[in-house]
């Protein structure tokens, strides 16, 4: 957005023509298309959703991934995540629990295993209440083994109603 910006402001500046940008020209102004790793990996999978964060650049899309396995009930977390994520996964996970019915999951999903939610790019810090509802999509994706569709991507702080 910052290079459109930019582009348009000069082009009035020089020229004191006013842009319009759309599908069709968008790549005149931005040049050709950058392929981004994770494009090639966007397939609808179980236990992986997509979540939009706020950066100080603009913003991105993250990965929240999370898996079950044989446990005693335990939340593991991990991808740096600072305390107001960590109660975010909390929450999501409470949220389950709570509604566990009502997504035909069987109380024993819970007190027979352990969920571990991790968000890559573990080097980098990250935060916010804004990640609950796409922790919570990953979280019922895996006690329910339903896959999330690779083409969504999500953002939404959650409460326990």
């Amino acid at each position: 957005m910052r290079k459109l910006c930019s582009k348009a402001a000069r082009i009035f500046v020089e020229k004191k023509k006013i842009v319009s940008f759309s599908p069709s020209n968008i790549a005149d102004y931005l040049g050709p298309r950058k392929f981004i790793e994770d494009e090639a990996n966007q397939q609808s999978q179980v236990g992986i959703s997509n979540g939009l964060a706020w950066t100080v650049y603009g913003g991105e899309m993250i990965k929240i991934e999370a898996v079950l396995m044989p446990g005693k009930g335990k939340l593991l977390l991990t991808g740096q995540l600072g305390d107001v994520m960590k109660e975010s996964a909390q929450a999501a996970l409470s949220y389950a629990r709570a509604h566990a019915k009502e997504f035909g999951i069987p109380d024993r999903m819970f007190t027979n295993h352990d969920l571990h939610i991790h968000i890559p790019a573990g080097a980098i810090p990250k935060d916010g209440p804004s990640a609950g509802i796409t922790m919570l999509t990953a979280i019922l994706s895996t006690l329910t083994s339903r896959p999330i569709n690779a083409q969504y991507a999500m953002t939404g702080e959650l409460n326990l109603r």
